[in-house]
């Protein structure tokens, strides 16, 4: 594995990125922003599969919010695997990393098994199901948030 995190570091794409402030910086920006929309989408979602908010149909939040965390995800996806990149021998051994992946795994295969079984807006979904889906999701991507940021503070 060292050799491969070895060759991704010696990409044109990873020696560019690490040479330039600029565009470091804005891959950085990318992920935050991804993050934001993810999180930002992912947590008023749970909150109403919880039962917040029973004025509003769980179907106008789910059309609404699905496709907002959705491209959340698919940005902080690519822009994560860009920084990767950069020092992906350095960074395949923080334990804090390990375990986003972990959480992000679980959360992006839960929430493709709840929607394969119940569809997009979950309308056949029974409430134990969501309830346990969300609360799954809530330990996921907040996690996935927070061991994200430690990945900074655990380095040499």
């Amino acid at each position: 594995m060292e050799s491969l995190f070895a060759a991704l570091e010696g990409t044109d794409l990873a020696q560019t990125l690490r040479g330039s402030r600029w565009a470091y910086a804005g891959v950085n920006a990318a992920h935050i922003f991804a993050i934001a929309l993810l999180i930002g989408s992912v947590v008023p979602l749970n909150l109403r599969l919880l039962g917040a908010w029973p004025g509003i149909p769980r179907d106008a939040v789910t059309r609404l919010l699905v496709p907002v965390a959705a491209s959340g995800l698919i940005l902080a996806l690519l822009s994560g695997s860009l920084l990767f990149l950069v020092r992906a021998s350095e960074y395949s051994g923080i334990g804090f990393l390990q375990i986003k992946l972990g959480l992000v795994s679980v959360g992006v295969l839960s929430t493709l098994a709840l929607c394969r079984s119940h569809g997009f807006l979950l309308k056949d979904a029974p409430r134990s199901r969501l309830v346990g889906h969300a609360v799954l999701s809530m330990v996921c991507w907040p996690g996935a948030l927070v061991c994200g940021r430690l990945i900074a503070f655990a380095g040499d």
